[in-house]
């Protein structure tokens, strides 16, 4: 379980393909505190410690998470947002956030405001999934809040904190990212549609 608030960028520092599954090293300021088996969320993607060194450790994806992910699209150099899973003690700053990307969506448009930026994002809304105004999205791990909601797009809002501290300085027209939509939403469609 994730918050959505994310703690470090690390680093792409390699990626190994191996049959179907990706290992994927990232330096990080939080690395040398992990341990093996531990869950990391990368990019909104919840995925285990497999190996660790100085100052790196590796995960892996499998298939199926490359298949639902942006993760097969990660390269080497790239910053990766990173966010070890919540304390039952503390503060949930976010929203509840499980590390289980539902699908990607594409950055369809971007705008620098007046000490703000407006991003825009397009998805297959054929999976069911759904957005509301002032609702919670998690985007490549981060929680945002939904400005804007249309049957298969949303905008955020996006202050200069969450910009500079985050992944999503990268992210232009044309990017894809990851959407986690929001647990409670998601049940609630269910039930709706039994």
């Amino acid at each position: 379980m994730f918050t959505g608030i994310i703690e470090t960028l690390g680093k792409i520092t390699d990626l190994k393909h191996d049959q179907g599954n990706l290992h994927i090293t990232v330096e990080s300021a939080i690395s040398h505190e992990l341990k093996i088996d531990q869950s990391v969320a990368h990019n909104g993607v919840c995925l285990t410690v497999i190996a660790l060194g100085d100052g790196f450790h590796t995960v892996t994806a499998i298939e199926e998470t490359l298949n639902k992910t942006s993760l097969g699209h990660l390269k080497v150099g790239e910053p990766v947002n990173l966010e070890r899973c919540m304390q039952m003690n503390a503060r949930l700053d976010g929203h509840i956030v499980q590390g289980h990307v539902d699908q990607t969506a594409i950055c369809t448009a971007f705008k620098t405001l007046d000490g703000s930026w407006e991003y825009t994002f397009e998805y297959d809304a054929a999976n069911g999934n759904v957005t509301v105004e002032k609702g919670s999205i998690c985007v490549n791990g981060i929680s945002l809040t939904v400005v804007n909601s249309q049957a298969n797009s949303f905008s955020v809002a996006i202050i200069p904190y969450t910009f500079e501290h985050t992944n999503l300085h990268n992210v232009s027209e044309g990017s894809v990212v990851n959407l986690e939509f929001d647990i409670i939403g998601k049940y609630v469609a269910r039930l709706m549609n039994r």
